[in-house]
């Protein structure tokens, strides 16, 4: 006769998702992250039950809410939430994140014991994936955020947040997270020799937010409509700021230079923005068409596509009209790779897309055109930070504030206006 087995339900690791689960009584409970104190706790706690009711198992209340329903439940309000215009803010692509990592390891536990283990346990993710210290805080505030969402809705006891903002930051100089890499101003040489990349639209760009100190954003964003030409300095209102919604009032200065800039632009109907992303793609296409060596009878000549006469039911699609951050940013990437990449240690072929030359490279090879393309470009918010730098040096940090909006949202309307004329006057000396 064989021996009956008195084994326990084993610590099993679910290699899918990493967690640590047991099987008991037919079904599989999952622990946390395989390997850590608290998932080892929780089979010790569950083996506990098992062997409490006769190896039978605990019949768990199917009506008890899980963390996998909270966060459902918080990013439909989410989606719904972040909106800015229309459109999704930054916050949404922050929070999918979050959620996915907190997801793949605690979708079934009861959402009434998420507490300050799992919290670590999911900052853990983010710690090992690399993030820097105030990237992870950020991210343990949002995780917070949904669960106070979720006491405030009566989804889970109020105990749940006590416990988890009990759990405290990360310091600096406490722990071995990278910190961010700050933001230094741009060398005017390397940014003169990048414009020469750049369509005209693009350039203008770039010339006007260095003359003013403008956010990448705002530049994109403005409108004839916008701006007001009655002094001698203009002033664009950018109603669609980054600090809006903490009732804040965004005005960027124009001086005489940075009018020269603007002024054909103003010319567009009020309502459209000043810089079209479309015009400069326009004018990029007329640039490599007018250094064409192949005759037209040859290859693609303009107004024509490779694969139209394939898919004739295919739409074309269009250039946007608006430029946005990312868009800006890449334009003056392209032309900084366009600018410097004779220097590159694994530079293009003769007449080889920057797409094919990443195919043809290993991964080390990639990781090492990587390093070099970060130390040889350059992004828009870096001339934000040349300017803010030199109008410091000239006149004072009370003035580089101003100019940058970096005012308080407490500031008194005595010290506005006394902001406003010093902002005026470092505008008309400055460009």
């Amino acid at each position: 006769m064989p021996k009956l087995s008195k084994s326990l339900p084993k610590y099993r690791k679910h290699k899918a998702s990493g967690q640590a689960v047991v099987t008991i009584a037919g079904r599989d409970h999952y622990l946390g992250p395989h390997g850590t104190a608290a998932s080892k706790r929780e089979y010790d706690r569950r083996i506990a039950e098992y062997l409490a009711t006769g190896r039978r198992g605990v019949i768990e209340d199917e009506t008890q809410i899980r963390v996998i329903e909270v966060l459902a439940a918080y990013w439909k309000f989410a989606k719904g939430y972040y909106v800015k215009n229309g459109k999704p803010t930054s916050e949404v692509d922050a929070l999918r994140l979050v959620i996915g990592d907190c997801k793949k390891l605690y979708a079934d536990l009861p959402a009434e014991s998420f507490g300050p283990l799992a919290l670590k346990a999911v900052r853990q993710r983010w710690i090992d994936r690399g993030q820097s210290r105030p990237t992870v805080n950020k991210n343990m505030r949002r995780l917070t955020r949904i669960f106070r969402w979720a006491v405030a809705e009566e989804m889970v006891p109020g105990s749940v947040i006590h416990s988890l903002t009990a759990v405290p930051g990360l310091k600096r100089g406490r722990c071995d997270l990278p910190e961010p890499k700050p933001i230094d101003p741009v060398n005017l040489h390397t940014v003169e020799v990048t414009l020469r990349f750049l369509p005209p639209v693009t350039a203008d760009m770039v010339r006007f937010q260095l003359l003013t100190g403008a956010r990448p954003g705002e530049v994109c964003r403005m409108r004839p409509a916008d701006i007001d030409r009655g002094g001698e300095v203009w002033e664009y209102v950018d109603s669609d700021h980054k600090t809006v919604h903490h009732g804040r009032k965004r005005t960027v200065f124009i001086g005489p230079d940075a009018q020269a800039i603007l002024r054909p632009y103003l010319l567009r109907e009020p309502s459209a923005v000043c810089f079209s992303m479309r015009e400069a793609n326009q004018q990029r296409r007329n640039a490599r068409h007018d250094k064409r060596t192949t005759p037209l009878s040859c290859g693609n000549r303009p107004g024509k596509r490779s694969n139209a006469d394939r898919a004739p039911g295919r739409k074309r699609r269009r250039s946007k009209e608006q430029f946005d951050a990312g868009s800006y940013r890449a334009a003056i990437h392209h032309a900084c790779d366009a600018a410097f990449d004779a220097g590159a240690p694994l530079g293009r072929m003769e007449g080889e897309s920057d797409r094919a030359r990443k195919k043809r490279l290993t991964s080390k090879q990639l990781d090492e055109l990587d390093t070099w393309q970060r130390s040889n470009r350059w992004n828009p918010n870096q001339l934000r930070h040349t300017r803010g730098t030199e109008i410091r040096k000239r006149f004072g940090l009370e003035a580089a504030q101003v100019i940058l909006g970096h005012a308080a949202a407490d500031v008194t309307q005595i010290y506005a206006e006394r902001d406003r004329e010093k902002a005026i006057e470092v505008a008309r000396q400055v460009g």
